[in-house]
């Protein structure tokens, strides 16, 4: 009997284990059907969402659907998915920002000497309405806002003061984000800066394109090639154009860096086709006619702030006085590091991506 009440027990507990087991696998099940059911309802409303603005009445929320998707390396196929690729190349071609080979006129700029001093906030900024949120040592951080944007721009009074600063020696190796390189210079603040090769939205910021030019020394690029420049020469004059290796280091230019397209030369803004640009995330840099650098960082891709398209950002560095300015690279890449902190909120989950190069200010001191 005991033999028999043994086995008896033995097998309740093997029953209940098994019970147990089938449980844990049916609540698996469920969870999965349960996961699989909303993200194929989410991807089925995403689509819906694409179809509406793609094909509703307005052509307005279309074009502007396919520019912001195709200004993002990761997002750009699913203007592909609702749209014929004929259209979409109407609808680049008729929102552009036209290219120019003119190279900026350094003589534009006559320097202040009172700014490089840190101790005056510009007198056209300082009207009452316009007043900076934060400053310290020569930086001057103001609030800028728009119908679908919001960000920051930051005036550094000494050009001398801002420079290229590079995550390596672009040997393989994967880029670091924007604080890292800003740490490595024991810089004050630093914004993204230059393109690199960015496939799919994966690219690991290890390839930049285009030239890189540091401290006087060309870091990448070739002597003999064309590239989009943007940057600074030896007199802190800032100089955007179209120029060989050669020709920039003839020019005497200290630091640079490739991307575009350019917004204003020599006081003009360059003529926008549309809208120029779709929604998303930025960064641009200028320079008035005293010498101050204007960096902008626009915030996108979020409910509080969409993005800025490129007539926003002529907008936003005429209205601060831009007599040259450029876009730099944005997107997921767009970050304000000031301070030891992060000071925007970056659009990508993964966080501060990694990048070959950053737009940074070096403290006082170190000059």
């Amino acid at each position: 009997m005991k033999e028999i009440d043994t086995d008896k027990k033995s097998n309740k507990k093997n029953n209940g284990k098994k019970s147990a087991a089938r449980k844990a696998g049916i609540a698996i099940r469920r969870f999965f059907a349960v996961l699989g059911v909303t993200l194929g309802m989410t991807i089925v409303c995403i689509y819906g969402v694409m179809l509406v603005c793609t094909h509703g009445p307005s052509k307005v929320a279309r074009d502007l659907f396919v520019m912001s998707v195709r200004e993002s390396s990761m997002g750009g196929f699913l203007a592909n998915m609702v749209v014929s690729k004929s259209t979409i190349e109407k609808i680049e071609a008729a929102n552009t920002v036209r290219t120019t080979d003119e190279i900026s006129d350094t003589e534009l700029i006559e320097f202040n000497n009172q700014n490089h001093t840190g101790s005056m906030i510009p007198e056209d900024l300082d009207d009452g309405e316009r007043k900076p949120y934060k400053e310290m040592d020569g930086v001057f951080l103001y609030e800028v806002t728009g119908a679908t944007y919001s960000g920051t721009m930051i005036v550094i009074n000494d050009p001398s003061r801002v420079m290229v600063g590079v995550s390596g020696d672009y040997n393989g190796e994967a880029g670091i984000n924007v604080p890292a390189i800003c740490d490595k210079y024991g810089a004050v603040l630093a914004t993204n800066a230059g393109g690199f090769e960015d496939i799919g939205g994966v690219g690991d910021g290890g390839t930049p394109r285009g030239i890189v030019m540091s401290e006087g020394t060309l870091r990448y690029g070739s002597l003999t090639e064309s590239y989009d420049l943007i940057g600074f020469d030896n007199n802190n004059v800032f100089v955007i154009g179209n120029m060989t290796g050669q020709q920039a280091v003839d020019r005497g230019i200290r630091d640079a860096v490739s991307f575009g397209p350019f917004l204003i030369l020599n006081g003009t803004p360059l003529e926008v086709s549309g809208m120029g640009g779709g929604l998303n995330p930025r960064t641009a840099i200028g320079q008035r006619a005293d010498g101050a650098v204007l960096l902008l960082i626009i915030d996108g891709r979020q409910a509080h702030s969409l993005g800025a398209s490129m007539n926003d950002l002529i907008n936003e560095m005429m209205d601060f006085g831009a007599v040259n300015a450029a876009n730099l690279d944005g997107g997921g890449s767009t970050v304000l590091y000031y301070d030891g902190e992060i000071r925007n909120k970056i659009s990508s989950v993964y966080g501060a991506r990694g990048v070959p190069t950053a737009i940074i200010v070096r403290k006082k001191e170190e000059q």
